[in-house]
């Protein structure tokens, strides 16, 4: 698969997050004190380290849902 190119079939709801979602990629990787190659491409990178980005961005972006949806009810 060539670089910058994905095989994930998502596809955002709203087109301009994924500015928003790369800078909490690399915020939450900097927290773990994981490196992101420069380039972007981690192919090489241990899943280990991408599941944990993964997990933590997932965990972040529930408990922002959490916050708005309670800000709704009150």
């Amino acid at each position: 698969m060539a670089q910058g190119q994905s095989r994930s079939s998502n596809v955002l709801v709203v087109p301009q997050a994924t500015a928003a979602l790369d800078q909490l990629k690399y915020e939450v990787a900097q927290e773990l004190g994981i490196q992101i190659p420069q380039d972007g491409y981690m192919g090489h990178m241990a899943t280990r380290d991408t599941g944990a980005i993964g997990g933590h961005i997932t965990r972040r972006l529930v408990q922002i849902a959490e916050q708005q949806l309670a800000g709704q009810f009150k």
